[in-house]
Formats: structure tokens, sequence, C-alpha cells
């Protein structure tokens, strides 16, 4: 066989095959990074709910707590004010 023929041949079967695969294939590799990215943002979106459903608990953790706290505090002023002179039989002054 001679060079001369068969040289043109391959680059044409190569330059068609290589073509059509960009032609078949570019629109699966299209579809398929759009559904990775898809798939990451909803991965992050879960990430976020997790965490922000965790945050509302400490929060709210965190406000009865406080609400407690507030409660004693008030119960210890009551008492320290009624051993600080005023009779027992009275109640505290508002």
């Amino acid at each position: 066989m001679d060079w001369e023929v068969v040289a043109p041949m391959i680059v044409s079967i190569v330059f068609i095959l290589t073509v059509g695969g960009v032609i078949v294939l570019r629109p699966i590799a299209k579809r398929l990074g759009t559904l990775l990215e898809v798939m990451a943002q909803r991965k992050g979106a879960l990430a976020d709910d997790d965490e922000a459903f965790r945050l509302r608990e400490v929060v709210e953790s965190m406000s009865r707590r406080l609400a407690l706290m507030e409660e004693r505090q008030d119960f210890t002023e009551r008492l320290l004010e009624r051993g600080s002179g005023a009779p027992a039989d009275e109640p505290p002054p508002r």
C-alpha cells in the first residue's frame, strides 16, 4: 500500500470519528455536568438546613435557660429584700 493513499484515509477517518464523538458525547457531558451541579447544590442546601435547625435548637434552649435564670434572680432578690430589714410578715414592695 502506498502511504500517499492511506494517510489521507486515516486522517479523514480520525476526523469523522472525532467530530461524531463530539456531536454525540457533548450533550451527554453537559447533562452530566448539570446533574452534578444540582446534586452539589442540594447537598449544600441540606447541610445549611441541618445547621439552621441546630442553631434554632440552641437558641431555644438558651432562651429557656435565660427565662429560668430570670425567675431565680427575681426569687433571690425578693429573699434578700425581706432579709435586709423588712419585716417577714409584710410582703415585699414592688
